[in-house]
C-alpha cells in the first residue's frame, strides 16, 4: 500500500448550503483521512492522505465518499494538476530560478502549456514525466500517479461541459 496525498473540491447541492453541515457526516462515512476546508459557502474541499494499491483506487473511493454522503454532490476539481513555475518548484522543493533557466534552456522538449503567457498554466503530469525522462531528475511516483488521475478527472469533466452535438466538431479542431 502506498499513501496518496491528492485535494478534491466540490460544489454542494444547493449554494447556500454551509460546508459545515457535512463535517461529521463525511468523516463518520470514510473521509476520516480527510482534512475537510469549509472557507466558502456552497462548496466544500477536502486534502486527503489515503493509503491505496494505486493513486486511482485512492481518488476513486474517495470521490465515492464524498458522494456516498453527498449524493448530489458536484465534483469541481481534482489536484495537484494545473500548475505554475512557483507551483512546480515548490512541490519539487526546489529554485524557481533554476527551474525557469532549465525550461527556457530546454523549450523545444518541454510540454505545451495549458496557459501561455506571462505565468504560464501546465498540467503537473506532463511536466513531471518531461523533467524525469528529459532532464533525469528522480520523481516520487505516487505523487506522478496522482497528478497523473488528476489530469484525466478534470479534462473529462470539462469535456462533459461541452454540448454532444459539436464534441466531434471540437476534436477535429484541437488536434
Amino acid at each position: 500500500m502506498n499513501e496518496y496525498d491528492f485535494t478534491l473540491k466540490f460544489a454542494l447541492p444547493d449554494d447556500r448550503d454551509s460546508p459545515d453541515d457535512f463535517v461529521e457526516s463525511l468523516y463518520a462515512g470514510g473521509c476520516d483521512d480527510a482534512l475537510i476546508g469549509v472557507g466558502t459557502q456552497g462548496y466544500i474541499a477536502l486534502n486527503f492522505i489515503r493509503e491505496a494499491s494505486s493513486a486511482y483506487e485512492a481518488i476513486s473511493s474517495a470521490i465515492a465518499d464524498v458522494k456516498k454522503v453527498i449524493p448530489s454532490v458536484t465534483f469541481i476539481e481534482a489536484s495537484p494538476d494545473l500548475v505554475s513555475l512557483a507551483d512546480i518548484a515548490r512541490i519539487l522543493g526546489c529554485d524557481r530560478e533554476n527551474l525557469r533557466g532549465l525550461i527556457q534552456k530546454s523549450h523545444s522538449t518541454l510540454p505545451l502549456s495549458v496557459y501561455e503567457g506571462i505565468h504560464s498554466i501546465w498540467h503537473l503530469a506532463e511536466i513531471l514525466i518531461w523533467l524525469h525522462e528529459e532532464k533525469i531528475y528522480s520523481i516520487d511516483r505516487a505523487l506522478l500517479e496522482v497528478a497523473q488521475i488528476n489530469m484525466s478527472l478534470n479534462i473529462a469533466r470539462g469535456w462533459q461541459r461541452i454540448d454532444a452535438d459539436i464534441q466531434d466538431n471540437i476534436k477535429s479542431l484541437a488536434v
